[in-house]
């Protein structure tokens, strides 16, 4: 079971950098000169009552309390562990999708009923996570995973069945699609009316903001139902993976979606909240509607960093063990349609840049995109309180501002970013707005309003920081049966790590993510040729355009959603009745068999 929130997460630490929008409250100290039982017999000495040090809970878990997650969705989330995976497994053999004369799989095994398809996709945060726990480069966390999940040393060397995953997906390709439709997202909005963007409109208000964190969108919908027509339409690289992967693989199998599983390896708990949206089914983008369908989740099952190493744990693999080399190509057959293959798998991969951060670089896409279309632009940047705030104007060659964006990262900030884009709340007075002062009223109205895209991610530090992510604390632990060669760096005391030690893990994981290999080229008729981000966003749409058309599907159904205000339970009596009606409620419109 996923741990949300367990005995081993209670301490008195908060990571650097993360400071908490709700802190601990302090009871105050009792009284000890007032008895409360006058017959009570005392002696002179009194024993001065106890300091106890204030009770904390660390990143991993504040997303995930009550005022973020309802009970119900508590439950949901708690049924995706390392446990749902294996259990999986056991339950269902792999769907054979190669035949013995080595022809194309299409259509196979639409004649065994117990048979699936497993895929996975893993995110860069997770393989920084494990290249620093290792001691390794991120290339090599890459074929570790990958050995792990698909190899023969891996998942399929036991189990009831020897199941394993089919394909496993980087999910760097998808981010790079939602990229190129974000900075469209963003040129639509310039020139489209504001007054007719926002809820009922595909596009959003300006300002755009982010919508990738799920941490954000859940507090957004339960607090602060105003940002709802701010959020960018645009799915997850994890949601996007889902949605691409069940619909071509459906279709070019010849088998329902439900036959598919598909398991995200994410950075933070909440991923698996997302997943369990019903806006992320196949319900959005089937194209024969039936009444006694269940809707199929586009991602089954979400675990984190620490919850990959309880898997392989589990199944008693080390994973440093495996080989660090591409899985044989025996166990990973060729993708069914061989153009979206070369997308889904292409050679070359994005290089990640400490200007783009650690959280995709979407606003720093966007500036990007921008500045290549205005020659002779310039970026400005001004950082703001804190690190984790950010502005950036983008100026002209005439030195004129052409677009204002920002950066906020931590729910501290995101509660600066609130408030300056909450709409001025009108007096019951008669003429009580004729008595506002005017740059009050206009600072109350517009403040914030002059960015056009805004970067928001609940996690300070960006997604390196995910509350999924291998602690250093687990580091510890997973290298104690480790060779001294493999696991030097990672520091060996047993004590409780200090917060220099926290902010040493933290940036050792940024360097990892920082420094995975890329390549900047790609291969035109086995020539590589250096593309510029305008050059790759039309290959990209390209791409998705073949989507698309492959699936006779519209990209608006394909890559984008919705978003909905949410009735939080806080401060409302919860029954075991309540919780297990809504549970229930919840897994019927989700589908997936919970």
């Amino acid at each position: 079971m996923s741990a949300i929130l367990s005995a081993d997460d209670l301490n008195d630490f908060i990571s650097p950098g993360v400071a908490c929008i709700k802190p601990v409250e302090t009871l105050p100290a009792k009284d000890v000169s007032k008895a409360d039982n006058p017959y009570e017999v005392t002696t002179e000495d009194k024993v001065e009552p106890e300091n106890l040090p204030p009770a904390q809970i660390s990143l991993t878990d504040c997303l995930a309390c009550s005022g973020c997650v309802t009970s119900a969705e508590a439950v949901l989330i708690s049924l995706q562990s390392h446990a749902e995976v294996l259990n999986t497994l056991d339950a269902h053999p792999e769907l054979p999708l190669i035949r013995e004369d080595g022809t194309s799989p299409q259509g196979l095994g639409a004649t065994s009923d117990e048979g699936q398809v497993f895929v996975a996709s893993v995110s860069p945060q997770v393989r920084a996570s494990l290249a620093a726990t290792y001691g390794i480069t991120e290339k090599e966390a890459t074929y570790m995973i990958h050995q792990f999940l698909s190899g023969p040393h891996g998942l399929k060397a036991g189990g009831k069945n020897g199941s394993g995953f089919t394909w496993v997906v980087d999910t760097n390709i998808l981010r790079e699609a939602v990229l190129a439709l974000t900075s469209n997202e963003v040129s639509e909005s310039l020139t489209s009316d504001p007054n007719i963007s926002g809820a009922n409109s595909a596009l959003p208000k300006r300002p755009i903001l982010s919508s990738a964190c799920p941490g954000w969108i859940c507090y957004a919908e339960k607090t602060h139902p105003f940002i709802l027509p701010h959020l960018s339409r645009l799915k997850s690289p994890q949601a996007l993976a889902g949605t691409f992967l069940k619909t071509v693989l459906s279709k070019s199998l010849g088998i329902s979606a439900s036959r598919i599983w598909h398991l995200a390896i994410m950075p933070c708990f909440d991923k698996k909240l997302e997943a369990s949206r019903e806006e992320l089914t196949d319900a959005s983008w089937v194209s024969a509607k039936d009444e006694n369908h269940t809707p199929v989740r586009d991602v089954d099952c979400v675990i984190t960093s620490r919850e990959l190493l309880s898997l392989a744990s589990s199944r008693g693999i080390s994973l440093p063990s495996l080989p660090f080399k591409p899985v044989p190509q025996s166990f990973t057959p060729s993708f069914p349609d061989k153009t979206l293959d070369g997308f889904l798998f292409s050679k070359s991969s994005p290089r990640q840049t400490t200007a783009a951060g650690t959280s995709g670089g979407y606003l720093h896409h966007v500036l990007q995109t921008f500045q290549a279309r205005n020659p002779g632009s310039e970026i400005v940047t001004q950082r703001g309180r804190n690190a984790d705030v950010v502005e950036y104007v983008l100026m002209s060659s005439e030195r004129t501002p052409i677009l204002k964006a920002a950066r906020y990262y931590g729910f501290r900030n995101i509660q600066n970013l609130v408030r300056k884009l909450k709409p001025a709340r009108a007096s019951r007075l008669p003429g009580g707005n004729r008595r506002q002062p005017v740059g009050r009223s206009a600072a109350a109205a517009g403040a914030g309003t002059d960015y056009t895209y805004v970067e928001v991610m609940a996690c300070p530090g960006g997604c390196t920081n995910g509350g999924g992510q291998i602690r250093i604390e687990d580091a510890r632990e997973a290298n104690s049966s480790v060779q001294p060669t493999a696991s030097s760096e990672v520091p060996d005391s047993s004590s409780k790590p200090t917060p220099h030690e926290q902010r040493a893990w933290l940036a050792r994981v940024d360097e990892a993510y920082y420094s995975a290999e890329s390549d900047s080229e790609y291969e035109v008729e086995g020539q590589p040729q250096t593309l510029s981000i305008l050059e790759k966003e039309d290959k990209i749409h390209s791409a998705l355009r073949y989507w698309s058309d492959f699936m006779d599907i519209p990209l608006s159904k394909l890559a984008y959603t919705t978003y909905r205000e949410v009735e939080s339970d806080v401060g409302k009596p919860q029954t075991a009745v309540n919780d297990t009606t809504r549970v229930a409620e919840l897994a019927g419109k989700i589908g997936g068999g919970w």
